[in-house]
C-alpha cells in the first residue's frame, strides 16, 4: 500500500491544524509539528537499538511528549507500554521486566522514581524535561534527529497492562500488524464508525493517557484529522468550562466523573454552554441507571456507552435512545458474538445470569502467562473478561458484576453493584464500594464503604440513615449490615475500583 492511498496518517492532514492541545498550558502541537517529532522519535528509537517488535515503556503525566512518543513508536513497529504514575517502584519494575522493555522514557516529574528504577533495571532510560540529574535526555537527543521518515517504517502497537483490580496486572498483547503506519485497522474502523471521529472532531480527554481508552480514543481522533484536547487531570467544573471554550464535539467519561458533575451546584453546572457536544461516551465501570438517566436529561440523547476491556476480545455499544428503552443495558455486540455461560463454560439460555463470553472477537494473549490466557477461554474458543451478566431476547447485554466481586452469604450470591447503585443516589454519598466481609455464621456479610460529599460529616446517625435508605429500595439480603466511612476510595483515574485493597483491610485483619 502506498502512503498516499489511505487517509489515516497525520502527515496528510493540514500541517498548520492543531493535532492536540494541552489544556492546562494551552500548548498546541500542529499536525506538521507532530509529523516532524514522530519521525525524530522513530529515528531516536532506532539509534537506541529499538527495532521492529521490540518493547519500550512510557512513565509520565499527561504532557505533550506523551503522545509524540506514542506516535513515534507507532511509526517504528514498536510495542509501547504506558505505565500508571500511581504505581510503586516495585510494581513498575515488575512491568518493565515482564514486558521486556528495552527502553523506559520517563518525565522529570518522577525523577526520584527514575533514579531508583535506574539502579535495578536492565533497560535503558531517557528523561523528558529539564531536570535529568545526569540521566540521558530524550528531549536533547530528539533535537539531533532528522525530521524525515525512517526507511523501515512499520505500524506499532500499544501493549497495555490490566488495571490489576483483582490481581497482579497482566500485559495484553496483540499480534503486530504487517502494515505501514496509519493503515486502516480494527480500532480506527470500530471507533470512528461507532462514534463519528473525523476531521471535524474536537475531542476532550479528561483522563490519564496511560489508560487504554483515553490513549486510543485520543490517537484515533488525531489519526482521523481531528483535534484532541488533553486535560492534566479531571476536574468537574473545569471540564465544563473547556467544553464551552473549545466547542468540544466529542468526549469520554467514566461513571465517577458523571457523579461528580451531577454533584456540582445546579446553578453552576447549568451555566455552561454545552451545545457543541455531539457525542459523550462512557465506559470502564458500570454506570448506575439513575445517574445515567440524569445525564441524558441534562445533556440530551448524545450519551453513548460501550463495554469492552483492554483485551478488545469483544465490544458492545448502546445509544441513549436504545438505553432509554433498555435501561441498564450496555448494548449489543459490535465486535464478536455474545454468549452467556455457566461455570463450566457451557452456554445457558437467554435471560439466565452467567459469565459473559465473546466468540470471534479480536485475538489476544496475556504476555508470558499462557495459563491465564487459557483460563479465560472455554472449550469453544470463546473468551471472557470475568464479568457476570445476562442477555435479553433482543441480544442486549446487562452486566451484573465482576465474578470476583460476588458476595456469597449463606449460600446466596449477592451482586454488590446493585447496592452501590442505590447508595450513589443518596445526596450525602459521593462514592461507595460494597464488599463481603467475614461472618462466622454465613461466611460473608455485606458491608458498604462510603465516601461522603464534602459538606457532610460522618456519624452513627448517617450510617443508620444509609442502611434504612437501602432497605426501602432493596431486599434485606442485599442491604449492608454495616457501613464504614473513608475520605477517599481507591480508584484508578479511569474510575475502576480497587476492591481487592478494600477487601484486604477486612480479610487480613
Amino acid at each position: 500500500m502506498s502512503r498516499s492511498s489511505h487517509p489515516y496518517q497525520p502527515r496528510f492532514h493540514p500541517p498548520e491544524k492543531p493535532a492536540f492541545v494541552m489544556c492546562d498550558s494551552g500548548e498546541t502541537v500542529s499536525f506538521g509539528t507532530l509529523e516532524a517529532r514522530a519521525n525524530q522519535g522513530a529515528h531516536l528509537l532506532r539509534s537506541n537499538g529499538i527495532g521492529v517488535g521490540d518493547h519500550i515503556a512510557i512513565l509520565m503525566e499527561n504532557r505533550r511528549e506523551f503522545l509524540e512518543i506514542c506516535f513515534a513508536a507507532d511509526r517504528a513497529g514498536v510495542y509501547y507500554t504506558t505505565i500508571s504514575t500511581h504505581l510503586s517502584a516495585s510494581e513498575i519494575a515488575f512491568i518493565l521486566k515482564d514486558c521486556d522493555a528495552r527502553l523506559l522514557i520517563v518525565s522529570d516529574r518522577f525523577l526520584p522514581l527514575a533514579q531508583s528504577l535506574s539502579q535495578g533495571s536492565a533497560c535503558k532510560m531517557l528523561m523528558v524535561g529539564s531536570a535529568t540529574a545526569g540521566l540521558p535526555s530524550w528531549s536533547d537527543a530528539l533535537a539531533q534527529q532528522p525530521q524525515t521518515a525512517i526507511p523501515d517504517e512499520r505500524q506499532g502497537l500499544d501493549m497495555l497492562y490490566s488495571s490489576g483490580t483483582t490481581g497482579r496486572p497482566k500485559g495484553i498483547k496483540w499480534p503486530l500488524p504487517d502494515t505501514r503506519p496509519g493503515a486502516p485497522g480494527m480500532l480506527i474502523d470500530l471507533l470512528s464508525g461507532l462514534f463519528g471521529y473525523d476531521s471535524e472532531t474536537r475531542y476532550l480527554c479528561p483522563a490519564p493517557l496511560y489508560h487504554a481508552a483515553p490513549l486510543r480514543h485520543s490517537m484515533v481522533t488525531i489519526k482521523m484529522g481531528g483535534t484532541a484536547y488533553v486535560m492534566p487531570r479531571f476536574d468537574a467544573a473545569e471540564a465544563l468550562r473547556l467544553i464551552e471554550r473549545h466547542r468540544i464535539t466529542h468526549s469520554q467519561w467514566v461513571p465517577t466523573m458523571f457523579v461528580r458533575l451531577l454533584k456540582l451546584p445546579e446553578r453552576d453546572r447549568l451555566s455552561f454552554d454545552l451545545s457543541s457536544m455531539q457525542m459523550a461516551v462512557h465506559a470502564a465501570a458500570p454506570c448506575p441507571p439513575d445517574i445515567k438517566k440524569k445525564m441524558i436529561d441534562w445533556w440530551g440523547e448524545i450519551i453513548h456507552e460501550y463495554y469492552a476491556g483492554t483485551e478488545n476480545n469483544g465490544f458492545t455499544a448502546i445509544t441513549s435512545a436504545e438505553w432509554l428503552t433498555h435501561p441498564g443495558s450496555v448494548g449489543r455486540a459490535k465486535l464478536g458474538t455474545l454468549h452467556i455461560c455457566d461455570p463450566s463454560g457451557a452456554e445457558i439460555p437467554v435471560g439466565k445470569t452467567g459469565e459473559v463470553y465473546f466468540e470471534n472477537g479480536h485475538q489476544f494473549a496475556y504476555h508470558k502467562d499462557p495459563d491465564k490466557t487459557a483460563s479465560c477461554t472455554n472449550a469453544q474458543g470463546w473468551t471472557t473478561l470475568g464479568d457476570i451478566g445476562h442477555l435479553d431476547d433482543e441480544g442486549y447485554l446487562y452486566l451484573t458484576d465482576r465474578k470476583s466481586f460476588v458476595i456469597i452469604s449463606g449460600g446466596v450470591n449477592i451482586y454488590p453493584q446493585e447496592t452501590e447503585d442505590v447508595l450513589l443516589t443518596h445526596p450525602a454519598v459521593l462514592d461507595t464500594a460494597v464488599i463481603g466481609v467475614p461472618n462466622e455464621d454465613f461466611g460473608e456479610e455485606v458491608k458498604a464503604i462510603v465516601q461522603l460529599v464534602p459538606s457532610m460529616d460522618p456519624s452513627e446517625t448517617l450510617k443508620t440513615d444509609l442502611i434504612d435508605y437501602c432497605r426501602q429500595r432493596l431486599s434485606p439480603v442485599k442491604c449492608p449490615r454495616s457501613i464504614d466511612f473513608l475520605e477517599t476510595l481507591p480508584r484508578s483515574a479511569t474510575g475502576k475500583l480497587y476492591k481487592r485493597q478494600l477487601r484486604d483491610l477486612y480479610w487480613k485483619s
